[in-house]
């Protein structure tokens, strides 16, 4: 299926005196949750759904003290997982501490095997017109 587009306005925040320009964005059709996921792997498998369900619930929490653990985990076929975080800069060495962490946040790269289909380039097509999209 293939990626739906839309085209929206958008003003240049780092130069306020330029004029409005179009973008492209990706519009997401939806959302697929663990059961779904589960239901759907079952189906190819051997796997019942709750045996499935049951693993992907074991992967996040394994994913999570790992990363907890200063890993990357990487996931054949996914990409790439590890921690990174946000600090305030100092003027000396001694004035670093833990403390000046801001925010934590999780680092994906995809595997090469995704990379590949996002460099093949995806099929787009645009978001078909409802009342609810604003016009462009």
């Amino acid at each position: 299926m293939p990626i739906q587009y839309r085209i929206g306005k958008r003003k240049n925040n780092l130069d306020p005196s330029k004029s409005l320009r179009y973008m492209m964005q990706a519009v997401h059709t939806g959302e697929i949750d663990t059961e779904r996921l589960a239901y759907e792997i079952s189906n190819e498998s051997t796997l019942s759904q709750a045996d499935v369900v049951a693993v992907l619930k074991a992967l996040g929490q394994k994913v999570q003290f790992h990363l907890s653990e200063g890993r990357v985990v990487e996931l054949d076929n996914l990409g790439r997982f590890k921690v990174g975080f946000k600090s305030e800069s100092t003027t000396t060495i001694r004035e670093l501490s833990p403390k000046k962490v801001k925010k934590f946040h999780i680092n994906f790269q995809p595997s090469r095997s995704l990379k590949k289909w996002l460099r093949g380039k995806p099929t787009l097509v645009k978001e078909p017109k409802s009342k609810t999209n604003s016009k462009a």
